[in-house]
């Protein structure tokens, strides 16, 4: 990762201070208590070289990503054992990202959330989101 520019992303030191990690040659898993939210075990996939997008990755980032993912998984299973998940990307700031450095966000969710059975779809299943044109 690079540090020459304001990306927080570009931290290594940042992404694993205070944060469970597994990393490869290409990717990182960050999963930092004080940045999950109210998703106890959140945490984000990241590529160790600046790609802006998901769509900037080459093919190794990819399978580096898809590796720590499973790692994730059976670390999450082993220590939360959560009920299920949610994983993706957003994609530029009408997508909801707000760090221009592609990030995979890995989201254990639990049956006794207020929000449980809400996934990443239910924002584009509700008419009150439909385009006004």
């Amino acid at each position: 990762m690079r540090d020459d520019h304001a990306c927080p992303y570009c931290d290594p030191a940042e992404l694993r201070r205070d944060a469970f990690v597994l990393e490869n040659d290409h990717c990182l898993l960050s999963i930092k208590p004080s940045e999950t939210g109210a998703l106890e075990g959140a945490g984000i996939i990241v590529p160790k070289a600046h790609r802006p997008t998901v769509f900037d990755l080459t093919p190794q980032e990819w399978a580096a990503t898809q590796d720590l993912l499973l790692q994730a998984r059976a670390h999450l299973e082993a220590v939360l054992a959560p009920d299920g998940y949610n994983a993706g990307w957003n994609v530029g700031v009408v997508g909801g990202q707000h760090v221009m450095h592609a990030h995979f966000h890995v989201m254990p969710r639990f049956r006794d959330e207020p929000m449980a059975g809400r996934g990443i779809r239910s924002h584009l299943k509700g008419a009150e989101n439909r385009r006004r044109t």
